[in-house]
């Protein structure tokens, strides 16, 4: 095949992996929404990272195999943190080595969307079992509906939106760095990280905001090594994109707050994403990260948790901007620098 027919194919590729995403954030959001979840956000972000993460659907197997580790970390997690809640000298030393397992596996590009998705998993369950504890559902029970929904969106839009026969559908990955200086960047993220939950869990006026350590760890994720202060400016003028949009979304739903208009919203919102972040590369992580920006928050804000939500609209975007400017200034003072990179051989 000649190399305009090979380029025609990989566009073709694209924007059907960018459509396969924006059904998903779509439906997801408004089944959960129909569904009455807490955090109808979780499903399609779940989704989004499963998406990305590769153009090839999950074997049955693998999906399996997530929801169940899914169901005993978060397990795992509530009893730790019920255990521990009131010893935090304990649990949050517990909660950095998970995070940083976690970011050494993404660092390795190992496990697919696993680690991103348990990162999720270890934010969310700390938080809301210290900050939320009268939910009125379980929250292993709600992790696992949404890990299971994710799961069902994913299969569901490769059925609709297949992939030709035969047709290659991953990119190559770029080659992992050494792994001396993966376990110096893990160490670093792992302790952002873990200082955003705490302070969240300490200071009352952040105790709902649940999206600063879960953008926090997407923005960690999306940094690579040796990255451009071109390329990290892009970071931050997405993500707070992201967060304008959800403004903007929630604006218009208090106008009018009816199914459709949420549906027409996340429908075009996330086409505008979805696009550049089916490319895979940097661009497409960031802009992926972007969307799973505007889903948090605009997920928030029409979810039934019992938050002030008014307060939360009103400080959204600068919630967003403390995350990226917290996240940005700390991993430049604490990741690898790049004369480390240059010292590697080759």
């Amino acid at each position: 095949m000649s190399t305009e027919g090979q380029a025609a194919q990989e566009r073709l590729r694209i924007k059907r992996q960018g459509l396969r995403v924006a059904l998903a954030v779509t439906v997801g959001l408004c089944t959960g929404l129909v569904l009455g979840d807490i955090l109808p956000f979780l499903a399609p972000l779940f989704a989004i990272q499963f998406l990305l993460a590769s153009r090839r659907a999950p074997a049955l197997s693998q999906g399996l195999t997530t929801l169940l580790v899914s169901m005993l970390t978060g397990a795992l997690l509530v009893f730790v943190t019920g255990l521990l809640g009131e010893r935090p000298w304990v649990l949050l030393p517990l909660l950095w080595l998970f995070y940083f397992a976690c970011f050494i596996a993404q660092g390795q590009q190992l496990g697919g969307a696993g680690p991103a998705l348990m990162l999720v998993i270890a934010i969310v369950v700390p938080m809301l079992d210290i900050v939320q504890p009268d939910l009125g559902e379980s929250i292993v029970l709600v992790l696992v509906k949404a890990v299971g929904l994710g799961l069902l969106l994913t299969w569901g839009t490769h059925a609709l939106l297949p992939d030709p026969a035969g047709e290659y559908a991953d990119q190559a990955l770029a080659q992992p760095h050494e792994l001396t200086l993966v376990i110096r960047q893990a160490l670093a993220s792992a302790a952002i990280l873990l200082a955003m939950v705490a302070l969240c869990l300490s200071d009352p006026r952040l105790a709902t905001a649940i999206v600063v350590p879960i953008t926090v760890a997407s923005l960690l994720s999306q940094f690579s090594l040796g990255m451009s202060s071109r390329t990290a400016l892009g970071l931050v003028l997405v993500n707070l994109l992201g967060g304008v949009a959800a403004s903007v979304a929630f604006t218009l739903f208090e106008l009018r707050p009816t199914l459709w208009l949420v549906a027409l919203v996340l429908l075009l919102v996330s086409l505008l994403f979805a696009g550049k972040a089916a490319i895979g590369n940097a661009t497409g992580k960031i802009f992926g990260g972007g969307l799973i920006t505007f889903l948090i928050l605009f997920g928030l804000g029409v979810s039934p948790l019992p938050t002030e939500t008014p307060q939360l609209f009103s400080t959204r975007i600068a919630y967003v901007l403390f995350a990226v400017v917290y996240a940005i200034g700390l991993a430049a003072l604490l990741w690898p620098s790049t004369r480390a990179l240059q010292r590697l051989p080759g």
